[in-house]
């Protein structure tokens, strides 16, 4: 997005609009087009200043989580569906209003002009009396609630908290109305930063202590050991960041890899293991003994865990390109530890990825939960008597969880579920949940199965 800082300086002369606002208002063009936010901000943060980067990020995130609200919110105000609008206009009006109604600290005025100034940069300059209109009049009736007036209790929920209707159906039947709002509400709240030390890169009791002198304000998590959170962080953080000392990892993801276990010497296979969270942090636990698989679908994915093994300073980490799905290169009973963190709906990572609310269908939760119940009964046979197999997804659906599990258990009778310890999740026989609306992390399942020993060998 190097391109970005060059359009702001041609466009200062005649069409003012700040760095900030026009690489989020592009970040979003692209995100309508298939691409992710998290990755699109992480490749512009060199181009911007500190402020425009964050000032770019609550945009960018904001926007996609309150999409729906903000089209209703339009919609009120133009008297025509948003689908009816240029795409460019659509987003340049839902910028302008997330603004007007949740960033008060930014003038109106200026919120206005630059809005039109977007519609300008877009060579949409017929629609530039439309956009002054709407935001003008937004400005002005700032007490407009497009959720208010909806007789259907559900849907008025799914605006309220701006979430596709079917989402809320979905959930309010399986968990029940106040769940599913208090899940709602807490999906469009940011997510806390959460860390790990690289201890084969430096010691946590350093880094820890070099954070605490520096400002940041650090607490452990209560999901994960090992696992931090950081707020009022400072440029060193980014600097351990970028020199492999700690990895930015969710404390549900952390768990994860904590709960497979794994003792030194051992041989562990990660099935779908890019972009390496897990990954990197299982061989780091093997402190350079045993050996880790790590397995993916695509090439070009595990580029990125190749990357990220050698800036850890990992030894024992290999990567190899496969399709869990199709018969794999190992022999039976090859591995100590298996580790199924299978690919999901993500319904559990809206904080971190809120456009995925706007992406997923009942006919990709039902198509996922057949991969991932194939996806353990292919590897299963890899795993030795007396060997773990740890199924885990960032999904909150039971189609994708309890059911892929007991299906598996019925299909193979010498694995059982393993008891887990609980630090401050909800467990149920042989798993665990974490929540954001409980547990302030992404919602994530997680299952320990445990293959018996043939006592006939």
């Amino acid at each position: 997005m190097a391109h970005t800082s060059r359009l702001a300086t041609a466009l200062a002369r005649t069409n003012p609009v700040s760095p900030a606002r026009l690489a989020a208002f592009e970040i979003l063009l692209r995100v309508e087009d298939g691409a992710y936010a998290s990755i699109l901000l992480a490749q512009q943060e060199p181009d911007l200043e500190p402020r425009d980067r964050a000032l770019c990020h609550e945009l960018v995130m904001g926007v996609l989580r309150w999409q729906l609200w903000l089209d209703r919110l339009a919609e009120h105000f133009t008297k025509r569906p948003t689908s009816d609008l240029d795409p460019a206009i659509r987003l340049v009006l839902r910028l302008g209003l997330y603004q007007l109604r949740f960033l008060s600290r930014v003038p109106a005025s200026a919120i206005v002009n630059e809005s039109v100034n977007l519609v300008h940069r877009a060579r949409l300059r017929s629609a530039g009396a439309l956009v002054n209109a709407v935001l003008r009049r937004a400005a002005r009736e700032l007490n407009i609630d497009p959720a208010q007036d909806i007789s259907d209790p559900l849907e008025r929920l799914a605006v309220a908290t701006s979430h596709p209707v079917w989402l809320i159906e979905r959930w309010t039947k399986v968990f029940g109305i106040e769940e599913t709002e208090a899940f709602a509400r807490a999906n469009n709240q940011p997510a806390p930063i959460a860390f790990r030390v690289v201890t084969q890169r430096s010691s946590e009791d350093v880094v820890i202590a070099q954070l605490r002198a520096s400002g940041a304000k650090l607490e452990p998590s209560k999901v994960a050991k090992h696992a931090w959170r950081i707020t009022d962080h400072g440029p060193l953080f980014a600097e351990l960041v970028a020199g492999g000392k700690i990895y930015v990892q969710d404390e549900a993801s952390q768990m994860v890899a904590q709960v497979l276990d794994v003792q030194a010497g051992e041989r562990v296979l990660d099935l779908c293991a890019a972009p390496g969270s897990k990954t990197t942090q299982i061989a780091g636990a093997l402190k350079d003994t045993g050996i880790v698989i790590a397995s993916d679908l695509h090439a070009h994915r595990l580029r990125t865990v190749r990357d990220t093994t050698k800036l850890h300073s990992l030894l024992n980490v290999h990567c190899l390109t496969l399709n869990g799905l199709e018969p794999l290169p190992f022999r039976e009973n090859s591995f100590d530890r298996v580790l199924v963190d299978a690919p999901c709906s993500g319904t559990g990572t809206f904080r971190h990825n809120p456009e995925i609310r706007w992406r997923i269908s009942a006919d990709d939760i039902d198509d996922l939960a057949s991969r991932q119940k194939r996806l353990l009964l292919n590897v299963a046979p890899m795993v030795k008597p007396g060997g773990r197999l740890v199924y885990s997804t960032c999904s909150v659906e039971p189609e994708e969880n309890e059911s892929v599990v007991q299906t598996f258990l019925e299909n193979n009778i010498n694995f059982s579920l393993l008891a887990l310890p609980s630090r401050d999740t909800q467990r149920s026989a042989g798993t665990l949940r974490t929540w954001p609306q409980h547990h302030d992390t992404d919602g994530f399942f997680v299952a320990s199965l445990q293959r018996g020993i043939d006592k006939g060998k």
